[in-house]
Order: C-alpha cells, then sequence, then structure tokens
C-alpha cells in the first residue's frame, strides 16, 4: 500500500517541512530518546511505541482538523532534525486548553541553530493563511530556549498550568 500524507509540504531556505510518514518511526525514536529533547518535555524519554502513536496523531490530526504537525528535513541532506506544528492533543491539562496546541521538538543536532524559529515561522504562516490564527504552547518553566523562542514568535498571555503534575507555562498567540 502507499502512503501519501495529507500534510502540505512547505519549505525555508533551509528546511523542508513535510508530513509525516510511517518510516520516519526510527529518526523521530532516536531523536526522542535524546535526553536534550526530552529533558524539557516530560523529563524520560519516550518509548518507541509512544512515538508511534504521537507520529499517527500527527497523520491524524490532518484528516481530522485540517491542520498538524510537520516532520522538519534539513532541505540538503533530508536528514530529520525533528517535528513542528499544531495538535489536539485533548491533554489532561489545568486549565483546559481551548484553541489548537503548537510545538516543537529538533534533535540536539539541530539544536542552537534557529531551525526550530524557521519551521515554526513556516507553520505558523501556513496556519495563519489557513484560518488558524489562534494557537497556544505549553512550555516547562525552565525550558529557557524555547521560552524565548514563544516570545519572538508573538506568544504572550502567559498562564500558569499543571500537567503530570508538573508546573507548565501556557502561552496564547492571535
Amino acid at each position: 500500500m502507499t502512503f501519501t500524507s495529507p500534510a502540505p509540504t512547505l519549505t525555508t531556505e533551509r528546511l523542508t517541512l513535510r508530513g509525516h510518514h510511517p518510516d520516519d518511526l526510527d529518526a523521530l525514536a532516536a531523536m526522542w530518546a535524546e535526553p536534550q529533547v526530552y529533558a524539557m518535555i516530560g523529563g524520560k524519554p519516550r518509548p518507541r511505541e509512544d512515538v508511534w502513536i504521537r507520529l499517527l496523531r500527527s497523520i491524524g490530526c490532518w484528516t481530522a482538523f485540517g491542520y498538524g504537525a510537520w516532520v522538519v528535513c534539513d532541505r540538503v541532506t533530508g536528514a530529520i532534525l525533528g517535528d513542528v506544528g499544531m495538535l489536539e492533543s485533548r491533554r489532561a491539562i489545568v486549565p483546559e486548553l481551548t484553541v489548537p496546541e503548537t510545538g516543537w521538538a529538533l534533535s540536539a543536532a539541530g539544536h542552537g541553530r534557529g531551525y526550530a524559529g524557521e519551521a515554526m515561522r513556516a507553520a505558523l504562516g501556513w496556519a495563519d493563511a489557513n484560518g488558524v490564527p489562534r494557537t497556544c504552547c505549553i512550555i516547562d518553566p525552565g525550558n529557557a530556549a524555547s521560552l524565548r523562542l514563544a516570545g519572538k514568535l508573538g506568544y504572550g498571555s502567559v498562564v500558569e498550568g499543571v500537567y503530570h503534575e508538573r508546573p507548565i507555562l501556557i502561552f496564547q498567540r492571535g
């Protein structure tokens, strides 16, 4: 069976954002096993099974809601650097999220190069042009890099929240 992603492909100066594909599992599982990735996103490595469910959720969001996440790839090498985009996670967060959630996670190889900002500007540009102008993001209070990026992307109106019995910050955009 041939799989075709429902996600549009976006390009930036250095990156290609494309829909998730089942073949991405190994690269994404390796990324979610990197301490630099999970340290501020849950605090523990994600089991391969959870990465698979996350991958399928990304595909499903495009089908069910018309928006979702993208795999971020280096335009020159094609290497997977991470994923970014929007999702309907229906997380058990207090307070409840009422608009689509955005998120970004890049492998350690992609840290410190501005890739997350470049990818998220493309994703949010797509969202703004396609009827998804209001989004939120959740960030661990200790994640200084993501806190800076959220501000640069126009996220503000911070609210303190709780997710999995840990404090989080919820930011709104739009």
